[in-house]
């Protein structure tokens, strides 16, 4: 079964995208809401394993427009995270 976990990361405007792609490479990231000051969400980007590329681009373009509009905010990180293996019995 799966777990996740949340992280948050503050930003300024002009840091969103390239926060945003940094996140991305990553790994691991399951879902990514952007925020304002106020904590209001303003976009919710919901990341699968095949999400990367072409189908990326337009989401980027409207965080490249609320970057431009939102001068401060916080970026929110769900990522899988898997259980450890436990341990095989040694000899």
């Amino acid at each position: 079964m799966s777990e996740f976990k949340s992280e948050e990361f503050q930003f300024s405007g002009e840091t969103l995208l390239g926060k945003i792609r940094e996140i991305i490479h990553a790994g691991n990231v399951r879902r990514v809401i952007i925020k304002n000051e106020e904590g209001r969400v303003l976009i919710d980007m919901p990341l699968t394993l095949g999400v990367v590329g072409t189908l990326l681009a337009p989401q980027l373009a409207a965080l490249g427009a609320i970057a431009a509009l939102v001068l401060k905010g916080t970026i929110v990180i769900e990522k899988d995270v898997t259980p450890d293996k436990e341990p095989t019995p040694g000899p």
